[in-house]
């Protein structure tokens, strides 16, 4: 059995939470530059542009990317040989979290569904788990932000709507938010 200081889990998470926002990945701005190279529209041209320096300047000065550094959403793979010394997983990825917001000077988006009153240092993280076999843990982080549900709807189709009325849901939902999310 393989066993993880608490400690460890902990400061990955923090530095992960900080690397996320300032950080775009180089899959992303490579596709930027690709995307920017075959755009044709002026307007297209200076947004994408605009997007890269955003990237550069983020990474340059370890700045967040965006004022919307998102919620803390954690996905594990387990290893059901796995044991953790000093904590539970959940309390080191969520002191992970407060740690990582706090000295990344990132902003706090974690409120109460019901009350609205921000918890103040962006926890509890959203944790997917999963259990496998062996002894690895695989832990990845995603800042998610929340611009996007704002924009966001939900319907109830008939059955008879089919694919084509799912389709047409979301073709006419995206055409309604346009570029707002």
């Amino acid at each position: 059995m393989r066993s993880i200081p608490f400690e460890t889990i902990k400061a990955k998470i923090k530095e992960a939470c900080i690397e996320t926002n300032y950080i775009l990945g180089d899959d992303v701005l490579q596709s930027l530059h690709r995307a920017l190279a075959e755009e044709e529209a002026p307007l297209g041209k200076e947004i994408l542009s605009q997007l890269i320096e955003n990237a550069r300047i983020a990474r340059e000065q370890r700045i967040p990317l965006c004022q919307d550094t998102g919620l803390a959403v954690v996905f594990v793979e387990l290893g059901d040989k796995i044991s953790f010394e000093g904590g539970s997983l959940v309390e080191a990825i969520n002191q992970g979290v407060r740690a990582g917001y706090k000295e990344g000077l990132l902003r706090n988006s974690v409120c109460h569904p019901i009350t609205r009153k921000n918890t103040g240092d962006n926890t509890p993280a959203i944790i997917h788990g999963e259990i496998v076999s062996g002894e690895q843990l695989k832990i990845s982080f995603c800042a998610k932000g929340g611009g996007s549900e704002n924009m966001s709807r939900a319907t109830m189709l008939k059955p008879s709507d089919g694919l084509a009325g799912a389709e047409d849901f979301v073709v006419n939902r995206v055409w309604e938010a346009q570029a707002n999310p």
